[in-house]
């Protein structure tokens, strides 16, 4: 299907639902009864993404906040009253009907959160083609918008761009955990439901990765509906736009705590745990970055550490056998590969078959923020317990 026809067609769709309060495709999660104080009925009835962004939670006062795919403006006015009078909110839609409420909406927005003007501007455009000033932007947010794209990769380097060196993004949207077949891709109604559109995991991450985004990781993630064997999730995901480092020649070490045997950087460096790793400034930036600094210890000298050392951090399964539950596991944490103690190998938005043992492991609170767990079979699993290994034994420890 024509990329010009597939966002008529969506436009259309949300145009629709507008005006007649249709119900669209994705999960919400709105507060509604704190967003009644000031935000007017018009715009709660056509509020169609996944929930409040979390990326607002964030935001500072005085900063800039984006909201790509912005709607009637739910969340452009929630950003208003986090950014506050000095900050300054731009969202952008491609749909008239939608532009139109929000604009309609803005003043009166400003009046109940007692700003003396808006702070708010809605622009027409495109997510591939942003009207948006190059470096403008402290953080992006989007819900459940971008798999209604067709073009994602654009979209991510459009978001690249108008974001300040410094900045970040937080997104919500759909992705699925296998390749979305051609019937569906080119089934008009079902872009519009959110399915059609939706990237494979890794796909997505890869994309924002290639745009330039660093230490990319997931906030939440919920099973949405599954189709034809295909699995959607919702997602939200957060990543930077990394300044320019202070000092190109600076040099330190890098010591892998755990919980992972090792890991695979953005970058392409890998980590041992307790096993010391020179690194450059570059790869310093990003290890010390928000997700990943609870990971390693950076140093000026190399530190190596061992299993009596109480920063190592290793979570090893139960000595018994395994139950196979039709669990899935999908590596969304800030590093490309990691390997557990049980020698399991995981790629970054990859979905691997996880036993009840190393389910067990995965939802563990050092692991649990890195992983997407999810179930495949449509009905209840009564599973025997068995040997893992062809060896007879059964997820086998490193020590």
């Amino acid at each position: 299907m024509p990329i010009d026809d597939i966002t008529q067609k969506v436009s259309d769709r949300y145009a629709r639902a507008a005006a007649t309060g249709e119900q669209m495709c994705c999960p919400t999660g709105y507060d509604f009864t704190d967003l009644k104080s000031f935000v007017p009925e018009e715009v709660l009835t056509i509020s169609y993404g996944c929930g409040t962004p979390a990326g607002l939670q964030t935001v500072q006062s005085g900063e800039t906040v984006l909201d790509i795919g912005s709607g009637g403006g739910i969340d452009c006015f929630e950003a208003a009253r986090r950014v506050g009078p000095t900050g300054r909110v731009i969202g952008i839609d491609m749909t008239d009907t939608m532009l139109e409420i929000a604009r309609r909406n803005a003043p009166i927005v400003a009046g109940n959160l007692g700003h003396p003007n808006s702070n708010v501007e809605f622009r027409k455009g495109m997510a591939d083609a942003m009207p948006v000033e190059d470096a403008s932007v402290d953080l992006i947010i989007s819900n459940c918008v971008i798999n209604l794209a067709p073009d994602k990769r654009q979209v991510f380097r459009e978001m690249y761009r108008v974001i300040r060196p410094g900045g970040r993004f937080t997104i919500s949207d759909i992705v699925s955990d296998q390749v979305v077949p051609q019937y569906l891709v080119h089934d008009a109604a079902k872009w519009g439901d959110c399915l059609s559109g939706a990237l494979q995991v890794q796909d997505y991450i890869g994309g924002m990765v290639d745009a330039g985004f660093r230490a990319v990781h997931q906030i939440t993630s919920t099973p949405w509906q599954s189709i034809d064997g295909i699995h959607f999730l919702s997602v939200t995901l957060t990543g930077y736009k990394f300044p320019p480092v202070v000092d190109e020649t600076a040099s330190s070490y890098a010591t892998l705590r755990g919980p992972f045997l090792s890991v695979t950087d953005e970058l392409g460096q890998r980590y041992e745990r307790g096993i010391p790793q020179a690194i450059d400034a570059h790869s310093a930036q990003l290890l010390q970055s928000e997700p990943l600094r609870s990971l390693f210890l950076i140093g000026p000298a190399p530190l190596a550490i061992h299993a009596t050392d109480p920063r190592w951090c290793a979570i090893l399964p139960e000595e018994k056998p395994c139950v196979w539950q039709s669990a899935y596991a999908i590596l969304t944490g800030p590093i490309i590969t990691a390997e557990d103690d049980d020698h399991h190998q995981y790629y970054r938005g990859v979905p691997l078959e996880i036993c009840s043992k190393t389910l067990q492991v995965l939802t563990h609170e050092a692991y649990s923020p890195h992983f997407t767990i999810y179930q495949r079979a449509s009905a209840g699993v009564t599973g025997t317990e068995v040997a893992c290994s062809p060896t007879g034994g059964c997820c086998s420890a490193s020590p």
